[in-house]
């Protein structure tokens, strides 16, 4: 009986021990909902750029006919 509390004293003397933690490795990038919506909306404009594009070279060919 007389061992439990010096066992228990060693144990807790063990535990707080003046190691530091072990580094912990970063958790890695969580998904959002945001980041499809981001990701479509990037795309749109992507497209709208190319549709501005097209439309500004046919408004050109156009013109270059007029005259």
């Amino acid at each position: 009986m007389k061992t439990l509390p010096i066992l228990l004293c060693v144990l807790a003397l063990g535990a707080c021990s003046g190691k530091p933690p072990a580094p912990k490795a970063k958790p890695a990038d969580v998904a959002t909902p945001f980041d499809a919506l981001k990701a479509d909306e990037q795309r749109a404009k992507d497209v709208q750029k190319v549709v501005d594009k097209q439309a500004d070279e046919q408004r050109k060919q156009i013109d270059a006919q007029d005259h």
